[in-house]
């Protein structure tokens, strides 16, 4: 059984490009874990392998809904386990490559998540009681899964809320976990944040310049300023640029410098993630001897010493 392969870490430390290399070289496929690539027409501003690199190398779990469907955890994760499912019986190893953490934790440990859809209805009468009411509630329902959220955490104690009155059971008594019992590697990437911020500032300009402004412009008009995608890194800032009245070169400068500072922010974030996981080996991802150390160690993964 040939295992998977993990590649993660921060934005724009050169997961896709080190991905891609090695898929080549193994002959594998590369199982996408992003959660916003997963969706049809958001392309530039998520940094989306391109028709050549997918032409290159078979990708999976990319452009599997439509944005204004919502892609849950729990799908992801059974999507993601039958394609990995596909591809062990071949001699070269997937590669599951991304950087939402979520994804990522949901085939590397197996998480168990209640197959609980959003209740939108439920939600809303929830919600109209206050953040405090329905904590309290949560107290009183499942003081387990109360003790692991925040009293001001309003999208997880509504979540914990709608499990429990969907299924008729506390949300606590049905999370765990039950990791897959294939080998996986874990490779993490990472660089210094001077590096970083170089990293992001290059790819935030690479984006500008590759059409994001237009591809926001499209989207706006095709679903609205209201789509809740919209609202994601990136689109969030130029869809405000958009929205003004001003200097449309002034805005849009803005947009771009805002972008790059919360992209920043969102991967120090990821790295905090990441790093509470001891079985992710690190590699700075600037070193240049990157790929002959990164390919020792999957062949060493692969048994061939």
């Amino acid at each position: 059984m040939p295992g998977l392969i993990v590649i993660c870490g921060p934005t724009a430390t050169g997961k896709s490009g080190l991905a891609l290399n090695l898929a080549q070289r193994l002959g594998s496929a590369i199982l996408g874990a992003d959660s916003r690539q997963t969706y049809r027409e958001f392309d530039i501003g998520t940094a989306k392998p391109t028709a050549a690199e997918r032409e290159l190398v078979p990708h999976y779990l990319i452009d599997i809904c439509d944005p204004t469907e919502t892609l849950t955890v729990a799908e992801y994760q059974e999507q993601a386990q039958a394609a990995i499912a596909k591809h062990l019986p071949k001699s070269a190893p997937p590669l599951l490559v991304g950087g939402t953490g979520l994804y990522i934790k949901a085939v590397v440990r197996g998480m168990k998540i209640p197959r609980v859809p959003p209740q939108q209805e439920l939600r809303s009468q929830l919600s109209s009681l206050g953040q405090s009411q329905c904590y309290a509630m949560l107290q009183q329902l499942d003081s387990e899964a109360a003790k692991k959220i925040h009293p001001n955490d309003a999208t997880r104690t509504l979540r914990a809320l709608e499990v429990y009155y969907v299924t008729g059971q506390p949300m606590s008594e049905q999370q765990g976990e039950n990791p897959p019992d294939y080998p996986i590697l874990q490779i993490g990437l990472d660089c210094d944040s001077e590096a970083g911020d170089r990293r992001i500032q290059r790819r935030t300009e690479q984006m500008f310049a590759a059409g994001f402004v237009e591809e926001v412009e499209y989207l706006c008009q095709k679903y609205g300023f209201d789509l809740p995608l919209l609202d994601t890194l990136g689109y969030r800032e130029i869809k405000e640029s958009l929205a003004g009245n001003g200097d449309r070169a002034a805005s849009l400068e803005t947009a771009k410098e805002l972008t790059a500072l919360h992209t920043r922010q969102f991967a120090k974030r990821q790295r905090t993630w990441f790093r509470r996981y001891p079985e992710i080996q690190w590699f700075d991802a600037d070193r240049p001897d990157l790929w002959e150390r990164v390919w020792e160690l999957v062949q060493e993964f692969r048994g061939f010493q």
